[in-house]
């Protein structure tokens, strides 16, 4: 049986949901059964579902200089790493439920990155981390200038502290394949830039 068969509506089945904490992150417990594949329904099981809101990412290009703008940024959940000052694409989250992703992107990256984009494309959608949130993630490709950018930015009152750093790709895709990049949408984008980078300079005639 393929799990495509299988449905919230008629498989899942919440016996209890409680919020345990909202702040920055909101925390659901659920408790709840879901079909398996042997058939019937499995026992009541307990989750805890981290509750964030969609996000969108952009990996900036510059087909020009062939080189992209990442941003590094302090992340707690990298605490425990060696450095928590992570390489990253520009993110941020949607604010409603009606704001269009690309309104999104196009914001993120005049906030984080100072710059604006000439041409954006959507790459895919994915769930972060589904074992315990449900967070969606949207990845753009965005063409900007880049001959001028750098420096650093952010909004202050929500505590972000943002350098922006522009680097050729030859060099971001070795740093990556080496193995210091641990920055999952950023391993997502330029493994597809990797792969998709002939044919976007195609599409943008470059």
């Amino acid at each position: 049986m393929s799990s495509t068969e299988f449905s919230v509506q008629q498989d899942v089945a919440i016996v209890e949901k409680r919020t345990a904490y909202k702040g920055f992150t909101q925390v659901d417990v659920l408790r709840l059964q879901h079909r398996l594949f042997a058939g019937g329904m499995g026992p009541v099981i307990q989750r805890e579902l981290v509750v964030k809101p969609e996000a969108v990412g952009v990996l900036i290009y510059d087909p020009m200089l062939d080189s992209v703008l990442l941003i590094e940024q302090f992340r707690v959940g990298a605490l425990m790493e060696s450095n928590p000052w992570q390489l990253e694409i520009v993110a941020g989250l949607v604010d409603g439920d009606n704001e269009d992703l690309e309104d999104v992107a196009h914001r993120e990256v005049l906030e984080e990155a100072g710059v604006t984009l000439k041409r954006i494309e959507r790459v895919t959608t994915f769930l972060f981390s589904p074992g315990n949130s449900n967070e969606r993630f949207t990845l753009f490709i965005g063409q900007a200038d880049l001959a001028h950018a750098g420096g650093v930015f952010g909004l202050p009152e929500e505590g972000e502290d943002i350098r922006v750093m522009v680097i050729n790709v030859e060099q971001a895709f070795a740093i990556m394949l080496d193995g210091r990049m641990i920055n999952a949408p950023l391993l997502i984008a330029l493994q597809w830039l990797m792969l998709n980078k002939k044919d976007l300079q195609h599409r943008w005639q470059i």
